[in-house]
């Protein structure tokens, strides 16, 4: 039987990750005539950007410290990272569907949230399969930041979390 604290840790993680795929979905993302408006929902989702860039980082940083975490704080840490990388890849799925909701021509093949995440998700993992792909200035330009954001943060925080789970002891069963 797992530890009270790591399973509800992993209820906390599956929570937050399912509140992330909710909110993915149902973010209005339609353009805006009203300027004030579609200047605030940018600046909204730059700030968003930001914040997700700073937790991973943070985490990230806190995986590589001299000083790492060791048992349940271990754990919540790893699973706390897990969950920023997953927000990162969310939040990058939605700036290409709002690229290409917006800007017709940007994106060939990337019609849908669905199409989105599949490319954030080709992008991250640098499958490129080719079949959606970056034809405008604008998209190229997000394309970019993701890939830099990929393999600066992304891919360093989910080396970090493979590793430590590949190197954790498992937990004695407790009765």
């Amino acid at each position: 039987m797992a530890d009270p604290t790591f399973r509800r840790e992993r209820r906390r993680a599956a929570a937050a990750v399912a509140l992330l795929l909710l909110a993915y979905f149902l973010a209005p993302v339609e353009p805006d005539p009203n300027g004030l408006r579609l200047a605030l929902r940018s600046a909204g989702t730059l700030v968003l950007v930001v914040v997700v860039a700073f937790l991973v980082t943070g985490q990230v940083r806190r995986q590589l410290a001299a000083t790492q975490p060791t048992g349940d704080a271990e754990t919540r840490a790893l699973i706390r990272l897990a969950v920023a990388l997953i927000a990162g890849l969310l939040v990058f799925a939605l700036a290409d569907y709002v690229v290409a909701d917006t800007r017709p021509g940007e994106f060939i093949g990337l019609r849908t949230r669905i199409d989105a995440l599949y490319f954030a998700l080709a992008t991250l993992t640098t499958v490129g399969y080719g079949d959606v792909t970056a034809q405008g200035q604008i998209a190229r330009v997000v394309v970019s930041a993701q890939m830099v954001f990929s393999i600066g943060v992304i891919a360093t925080g989910a080396s970090i979390v493979v590793k430590q789970m590949m190197t954790q002891r498992p937990r004695p069963n407790r009765r």
